[in-house]
């Protein structure tokens, strides 16, 4: 399936889309070298499209990415986008980053949500100790991390560290990880170990890294979408891991100092966001050229390219696309504002960007579902591309930083401001 790049895509992110008064900490050399290093990506993902589009069925078949297109994807460079420059990487700009991934989930929801995991492994891993980091970091700089955020072990203190058991569910890329991390109800001679929150509060809750090869990966991803994501359970069965491969979740400080590594819960539901606008704009291109090759659908008094009806949904749905990675462009160049300014770290900037990804997964799974409604029965083949956008985008809105749910917390800070 060839890609329309009439259709959004030449709208890339402005490199002054900075505010003038906020400087880029010692070391980051601002939007300029992001752009130029994005750019070639961006260009080498277009060479490698057609190779990509061919392998789609492959994909969904084995559940997960096949390890020489991780390895080309790792060659062009996308693994490296939020690595730090000192430890190789390129350490793009917040923005800069998500056009990437969007281009890369126009071609393939599972194509994209697996490089979304990789890059944001350079997000999350500098929460480890330096020891720890350093050591993850010493062979190569683009190393992907399979990381669950559900706190499915029980982690035991034991003479040199703690002894770990349990399973974790939704493991993205957990077949081509080079490490992984889960979290886990940190206990103490049998007895749960007290939360910050103390009493009144949940247990003490902490991420563990081990090397891939410590974990036991069960194989449980039969889904409905993303299917080539390779999101099986993982599992370690009394395992001892030391201290230095613990990290306090959620607010433990980073041992990085670049702005991409302060904040990283708040960049979680603008990566997803990413994914949602680039699988829409692929359904999108995808009816679009059913429509161009002429086909007339049963009964339809003209064909699909010259039906009034079809035109005035298209604008639609374009429309609906276009104000998607609108907002994910504005919360993105936001977010990337306060975090140069060393001020993203607030509760309210995270329900904003969470509500703002649960605003663009709804409209991207509208706008799937209009696309994959207009091609008709068409559609319904495993052969056809829109079956396959539809159920990836539905199963990337279930995630639970876009789920519908957290509207409730932006709601209750709106009705405080107003109080």
């Amino acid at each position: 399936m060839k890609q329309n790049n009439a259709l959004h895509g030449s709208n890339r992110p402005a490199q002054n889309g900075h505010d003038a008064e906020i400087q880029a900490p010692s070391g980051h050399d601002g939007p300029e070298v992001s752009s130029v290093a994005a750019e070639r990506i961006l260009d080498a993902i277009q060479k490698l499209a057609p190779a990509i589009l061919a392998r789609v069925a492959e994909i969904e078949a084995e559940r997960c990415m096949p390890s020489d297109l991780i390895d080309k994807l790792r060659s062009i460079g996308v693994f490296r986008m939020f690595v730090p420059r000192s430890r190789g990487g390129l350490e793009l700009d917040l923005p800069w980053g998500l056009e990437v991934i969007r281009a890369l989930a126009r071609l393939d929801g599972s194509v994209g949500w697996t490089a979304m995991i990789g890059i944001s492994s350079a997000i999350i891993s500098p929460r480890l100790p330096r020891q720890t980091y350093d050591l993850m970091y010493q062979e190569k700089p683009d190393i992907i991390i399979a990381s669950v955020s559900t706190p499915g072990g029980i982690a035991e203190r034991v003479p040199g560290g703690w002894r770990i058991s349990g399973r974790w569910p939704f493991a993205s890329c957990c077949r081509n990880a080079d490490w992984m991390a889960g979290l886990c109800v940190m206990s103490e001679g049998g007895r749960l170990l007290l939360g910050p929150a103390g009493d009144a509060g949940p247990p003490l809750v902490r991420g563990v890294a081990l090397p891939a090869s410590a974990w036991h990966i069960e194989d449980t991803w039969h889904a409905s979408g993303l299917r080539g994501t390779g999101s099986h359970h993982i599992a370690l069965q009394n395992v001892i891991a030391p201290e230095a491969n613990f990290f306090d979740f959620p607010a433990g400080a980073s041992c990085e100092p670049g702005p991409l590594y302060q904040a990283w819960r708040h960049l979680q539901s603008v990566l997803i966001g990413a994914v949602c606008v680039g699988i829409a704009e692929g359904a999108l291109s995808d009816v679009a050229e059913l429509a161009q090759s002429g086909r007339q659908q049963l009964r339809a008094p003209a064909r699909m390219r010259d039906s009034e009806m079809l035109q005035g949904e298209l604008g639609r749905i374009e429309a609906d696309v276009r104000a998607a990675r609108a907002a994910m462009q504005v919360q993105a160049e936001s977010h990337w504002r306060h975090a140069l300014a060393d001020t993203l770290n607030s509760q309210a900037l995270y329900s904003e960007g969470i509500q703002t990804g649960i605003w663009i997964a709804t409209i991207c799974s509208r706008a799937a579902h209009a696309c994959f409604t207009l091609a008709g029965g068409a559609a319904v083949y495993e052969s056809s591309p829109l079956q396959r956008r539809l159920r990836d985008i539905q199963a990337a809105a279930q995630h639970a930083m876009v789920h519908q749910r957290h509207y409730a917390e932006a709601g209750r800070m709106l009705l405080e401001r107003v109080a």
